[in-house]
């Protein structure tokens, strides 16, 4: 048993707290490899923000378990070398499945876990995410379900349609389930491809695609419903064009690639929406500067000379969404 105190990790519990009274959301950022978690250190402590790392059930395998406890304990040590001195870093389970797996995160060092039974039906969401309430919260481990289906698909997690969160089971899911944050489901979706062609518009002058916008009225009905509780917001990059562009201009084919407009990410980070997720975007800017470095120099093959490119696209894009996005800047408990 290894507890994530001990690696210097936090659980989410305080730092929602804050974000919900101040009016802001906590990046939370998935990542697979060193050159992310290199770059959300980077900018997260860089901007004295919290910040969570997320590891879906295909990064944990991919990464490897054991590594990732001591990835999670250096990435505390690397916050403090850059001049954060009092870092406030979540490991988290991102779309646990079962409670064998919640089980082993918590058991392996994570400080926070979801667990994902929105594809289960109703009674047996409730019933498996208290499970794994009941076992994370012996080691003040805190938990994230979730309540309705989003569209899309990220490493193990895919549907085909997106189901709003209904409003009126909020009360009931949240009080039974025991959880402590619940994502929701207003018209994010996972993945590059958020939206099809015909669900969206096109702007006139620049031919992109333009999505819907998201159900912001669901989100004021939950909030009512639930004054205060933290809310989550899961399939949210934006999919800056950028670097759509960078990849198609170098051989990659992504058309159609769309996201969620930033503008409505301010507007649900100003709400009860305390936790955004953010994946896709580091992908695509990780992509983008490997693609471009080694089609205008052929002659590279040493990792370094077109990871370190990606990586500093990934500092970028990871600083702009906590400044300019998210607001979560300055915002850490201590930011001496």
């Amino acid at each position: 048993m290894v507890n994530y105190k001990d690696l210097g990790l936090v659980n989410t519990r305080e730092m929602f707290k804050r974000a919900v009274t101040g009016g802001y959301a906590v990046p939370a950022f998935n990542f697979n490899n060193l050159e992310q978690l290199q770059a959300i250190i980077t900018a997260s402590s860089t901007l004295k923000s919290p910040v969570i790392l997320q590891v879906s059930k295909g990064a944990r395998a991919y990464a490897n378990p054991i590594l990732l406890r001591y990835m999670a304990q250096g990435a505390v040590e690397f916050a403090k070398s850059l001049g954060c001195n009092h870092p406030e870093i979540v490991l988290h389970l991102d779309h646990g499945d079962t409670f064998e797996l919640v089980k082993d995160c918590v058991d392996l060092g994570f400080s926070s876990v979801m667990i994902d039974g929105s594809s289960k039906p109703y009674e047996e969401n409730i019933e498996l995410t208290r499970k794994c309430v009941e076992y994370a919260h012996k080691y003040d481990v805190t938990v994230e379900a979730e309540l309705g289906v989003l569209a899309g698909v990220e490493d193990e997690v895919a549907s085909e349609e997106s189901h709003y969160t209904k409003p009126e089971e909020v009360i009931d899911f949240s009080q039974r389930s025991g959880c402590d944050s619940l994502a929701i489901s207003i018209g994010t979706s996972h993945g590059a491809y958020k939206f099809k062609p015909e669900q969206c518009t096109r702007d006139p002058k620049t031919g992109r695609l333009v999505p819907p916008p998201l159900a912001f009225d669901v989100l004021a009905e939950i909030e009512k419903k639930l004054p205060g509780f933290p809310i989550v917001l899961h399939g949210s990059s934006s999919v800056p064009q950028q670097y759509v562009d960078i990849i198609n201009k170098f051989g990659g084919k992504l058309p159609n690639a769309v996201g969620i407009p930033e503008e409505q990410l301010r507007k649900a980070s100003k709400s009860a929406v305390c936790k955004i997720n953010i994946d896709s975007d580091s992908r695509l800017a990780y992509t983008a500067g490997v693609r471009e470095t080694l089609s205008e120099h052929p002659d590279y093959f040493d990792p370094r000379q077109y990871d370190k490119v990606a990586r500093n696209y990934m500092i970028d894009m990871y600083e702009e969404k906590i400044k300019d996005v998210l607001g979560s800047d300055n915002k850490l408990a201590n930011c001496d």
